[in-house]
């Protein structure tokens, strides 16, 4: 495959380590009418990364790792953070005891704007709340050049390239570990891009999630979404598939689930994905050897 890698700018933005959040009053109902109090998003994670089960946890919209956003009081700065960032880009702690250590993006997380950075359980030790991570932030932009109608978004080109995909004529062969209908995609639909953010599986129907094998998803998974448009926004198309990585846990809110965070999307369906268990990018990218 050919690519617009040479044309892109490689750039720096910078986050800090959040802190976990709860809303006020802080438990959240299901849609059984149950009170739920759990952890929640942002902070460090100490048993949670990439490449663990993305459901049956006592947690609500959990991410992975680290979670890290800018703070300034201009937007602007924060939207740089969140939109530029991409799968797959190397981040380093710039501040702290960890200072020097690198990870890596793993997505990104709507709502409350949170980056996800996975560093080793030696690196989390020393992470501390605050402390700042610089990105460097490079992949919004990337063109598959023979390959017009599959548009690319949210990924690292570096990362791209160790994904596993084929050409198959007009199509490209992209490997998931689930194929998932659009009609049970919730949280996220209608925004007016796809360069931020994530939108979520709902899994509240039993029959649906054994159908579709969906109890046993992870933090990492690459996924289709069949009959799904994002060229311009999250909307049902049928015909069209979209593909993206599994960034955060499940949910108890009606309508939320396991966030997805779209890399490839092709209202003409010129995207062809194929069954694979290993498609995760823990694996796909190094990132863990033991899942």
């Amino acid at each position: 495959m050919k690519f617009n890698e040479d044309k892109l700018v490689k750039v720096a933005v910078l986050g800090t380590v959040s802190h976990p959040a709860l809303a006020e009053p802080p438990y959240k109902v299901n849609p059984e009418g149950e009170i739920i109090i759990s952890p929640s998003v942002g902070g460090i994670r100490y048993n949670f990364r990439v490449g663990d089960l993305a459901t049956g946890l006592v947690a609500d919209h959990v991410e992975p790792g680290v979670s890290i956003k800018n703070f300034d009081k201009r937007q602007e700065h924060n939207n740089a953070l969140n939109i530029l960032s991409c799968v797959g880009n190397k981040a380093k702690i710039v501040s702290g005891e960890a200072k020097g250590s690198e990870g890596v993006v793993t997505g990104k997380h709507g709502g409350i704007e949170h980056v996800l950075v996975d560093f080793n359980p030696e690196t989390l030790e020393k992470i501390v709340i605050g402390d700042k991570v610089q990105v460097k932030a490079f992949g919004q932009g990337l063109k598959i050049l023979d390959y017009p109608e599959v548009k690319v978004m949210n990924i690292d080109p570096g990362a791209f390239k160790k994904l596993g995909i084929k050409e198959e004529g007009e199509n490209l062969v992209v490997p998931v570990t689930h194929q998932i209908p659009a009609k049970i995609m919730g949280s996220g639909l209608g925004r007016v891009h796809v360069y931020r953010g994530d939108y979520d599986i709902q899994l509240f129907d039993e029959g649906i999630k054994r159908k579709y094998n969906l109890g046993n998803l992870r933090i990492g998974d690459l996924v289709a979404i069949i009959n799904a448009d994002h060229s311009f926004g999250r909307i049902y198309k049928e015909g069209a598939i979209s593909v993206g990585v599994v960034v955060h846990s499940d949910c108890v809110l009606a309508g939320h689930g396991p966030g997805v965070m779209t890399i490839l999307t092709s209202k003409k369906g010129k995207i062809k994905p194929v069954l694979d268990e290993k498609a995760n990018i823990a694996i796909k990218l190094g990132i863990r050897k033991d899942i």
